[in-house]
């Protein structure tokens, strides 16, 4: 069975391949000019799908075809390049241009997560023990469209990453007049407050001590986008220790999460050659 269904895989290596740099098959520096062939990158982009769906180990998805090693180093090749970061961008682009971005209500929370091995943004986890985690802080459009995020470790507070949350803000291109971010009561301080005035931002806190149903406000699409993210096993329990590998994983998964709810939203509108026969 696939790890993701082909409406959803092809339509993201196509654009995928497409920001990669061509390479010849043979290595130029071989004196013969015949060393072993180069691993063909959907394989690779194939096994990256499976890592990140399943969250196994690197010796475990390695089979005859590709190495644990080479899965490693085509994964930092393609950080370097930024091509996870490019293929993100373009899919937002592409849904707000399809679709429309709802970025007059944004929400904004944090989400912890296991971190086993440690690493860069890793931190003792207060609901876990004291083991090892990690927090991200995310924001989302009106629909729940992740917009981006801030890695932290799991003993950070909510509050202090709410600026640098909201600096990917500048990622987005213009921007409505009058934006109102949903916050949870984690957020309910003063400093906050002053925080999204000086942005010229409005907020929309829930209150300290006062029980209100998630429906009672739309930060409940954070929630969900938490909960889609948390369906990739990569990102659920991480064992990446550096930031670099944990953004691109994170940007693989908002980039299918993105892509599928464009095609489902545009299945009733739009009309295109490898559309699938029933809404996904």
């Amino acid at each position: 069975m696939p790890v993701l269904p082909a409406w959803l895989t092809e339509p993201l290596w196509d654009q995928f391949a497409a920001l990669l740099p061509e390479r010849s098959t043979y290595a130029p520096t071989h004196p013969l000019g015949c060393h072993r062939p180069r691993i063909s990158d959907r394989i690779v982009f194939d096994k990256m799908l499976q890592l990140l769906r399943f969250g196994c180990s690197y010796q475990a998805i390695a089979d005859t075809t590709c190495s644990a090693t080479t899965i490693r180093n085509r994964r930092d090749e393609w950080i370097r390049l930024g091509v996870f970061a490019k293929l993100k961008r373009i899919a937002l682009e592409s849904y707000d241009r399809i679709v429309g971005l709802v970025l007059d209500h944004i929400a904004v929370d944090g989400s912890i997560t296991k971190a086993p091995g440690g690493g860069e943004v890793a931190g003792r986890s207060p609901v876990d023990r004291g083991k090892q985690g990690l927090k991200r802080s995310g924001m989302t459009d009106g629909y729940g469209i992740p917009l981006g995020r801030v890695l932290a470790g799991a003993n950070r507070h909510d509050s202090p990453l709410l600026g640098p949350t909201l600096d990917r803000l500048a990622d987005l291109g213009p921007l409505p007049d009058d934006i109102t971010v949903h916050l949870d009561a984690g957020y309910d301080s003063d400093n906050t407050r002053a925080l999204l005035d000086e942005r010229g931002l409005y907020g929309r806190v829930a209150n300290k001590g006062e029980k209100a149903p998630i429906q009672a406000s739309r930060r409940w699409h954070v929630e969900r986008t938490h909960a889609w993210q948390n369906a990739f096993h990569r990102l659920a329990r991480c064992y990446e220790r550096r930031a670099a590998v944990i953004n691109a994983f994170f940007d693989l998964a908002d980039t299918i999460i993105t892509v599928r709810s464009l095609i489902r939203r545009a299945w009733t509108s739009h009309r295109w050659g490898e559309r699938p026969s029933r809404r996904p």
